[in-house]
């Protein structure tokens, strides 16, 4: 078994990576309870993966009671936050006791906020059963739902106590979630670690076809180095927990344009953003171009998409600026972008001109 510290004082927890670990989960669980039953909300998609927790918790008299909700990012809304603290608040979840979120980055996201709020915070662990999930929303306490503004607008830091990664359960993740979340994966090597965006290119295809020691080697990797931004800057003052958003103010804004319905997954609009970010960059000159096309060639390699138009939307810039607007990392007008100087060189610019921006959108089409 890998740990993983999330060094924040008081508020610091474990992150536990190894093979198997969903089946052995009460173990870890059963002293967190203390004799309390865990609230267990649950993604409707991952019925196989409940049954092998739950069986677990049987067998260590770990008492429980479960609910499940719909699949998809339209799960994170009002309608279903208000759904999960009323089952929550139905079951008399006290502070002291342990939600459970199993399931994706969805699921994280909306159980801890709804833990967040819930009696003005109760204690929750992420088990995270995506790729995307396990090596970056499950880990920094970042939770919230969408609105009609945009993705993320309304949320709370609010960190877990425990998180547990079984690395196995990808074993059943459809190849495009798959795929979505080595997006992810690679970021943390576009952000600051060259060597590891090589690592992708070197194994990226076995990782994604089901080496499991890649898999357990990448999930490894991006969340130590998650753990050391999130250490660093854990509620985004200074800078440097901003560079974990590369690619994800355009990606963001193409999620918004396609009605967070599924068409296009988080990931995919995080290669995408990336892809743009990179263009950009070398579009201001800032970074070489021949980067900029390594990282749009590893995309298309893996089948991510490297740029607007792969993703099917034909939205003006003129519109997905404005998506930008409602960005929450907006301050004082002004949007910080997360650019490039190369691969492993990402660097925050609060002094992007959106009317460039949309010119640059504009030709993307």
């Amino acid at each position: 078994m890998k740990q993983i510290d999330v060094a924040l004082g008081d508020r610091s927890y474990p992150v536990l990576i190894e093979s198997g670990l969903l089946a052995r989960a009460a173990e870890h669980l059963a002293p967190l309870a203390a004799g309390h039953p865990l609230a267990i909300v649950a993604d409707q998609d991952v019925a196989q993966h409940l049954a092998t927790f739950t069986t677990s918790l049987d067998s260590a008299g770990v008492k429980w009671r479960a609910m499940t909700v719909p699949a998809g990012e339209a799960s994170k809304s009002w309608t279903t936050l208000a759904q999960v603290c009323d089952q929550l608040l139905a079951w008399g979840v006290e502070r002291r006791d342990l939600v459970i979120a199993l399931g994706g980055g969805v699921i994280g996201d909306l159980v801890g906020f709804a833990s967040a709020i819930l009696k003005r915070g109760a204690r929750f662990v992420q088990i995270p059963t995506t790729l995307l999930a396990q090596v970056d929303s499950s880990v920094g306490g970042k939770t919230g739902i969408n609105t009609a503004a945009g993705k993320n607008l309304v949320g709370a830091f609010h960190q877990p106590e425990l998180v547990l990664i079984d690395p196995r359960v990808l074993d059943t993740l459809p190849d495009r979630e798959l795929r979505a979340g080595y997006a992810e994966v690679v970021k943390y090597g576009l952000i600051d670690d060259f060597a590891f965006f090589e690592w992708c290119e070197r194994n990226g295809a076995a990782l994604l076809t089901g080496d499991t020691a890649a898999r357990e080697a990448a999930i490894a990797h991006s969340v130590a180095a998650k753990a050391r931004i999130v250490a660093a800057d854990e509620f985004e003052t200074n800078g440097t927990r901003a560079l974990l958003n590369l690619g994800h103010t355009f990606g963001h804004a193409l999620e918004a344009e396609a009605g967070f319905d599924g068409s296009l997954l988080h990931g995919e609009a995080v290669a995408a953003g990336c892809a743009l970010a990179f263009d950009f960059s070398a579009a201001q000159g800032l970074c070489p171009a021949q980067d900029a096309e390594r990282v749009k060639a590893h995309w298309r390699s893996v089948g991510l998409p490297d740029g607007l138009a792969p993703t099917g939307l034909r939205a003006s810039g003129a519109r997905l600026v404005e998506h930008m607007r409602h960005d929450k990392k907006a301050s004082g007008g002004n949007l910080p972008f997360l650019l490039a100087r190369g691969i492993g060189r990402t660097c925050l610019d609060r002094t992007v001109d959106l009317g460039a921006v949309e010119a640059f959108l504009d030709r993307q089409g």
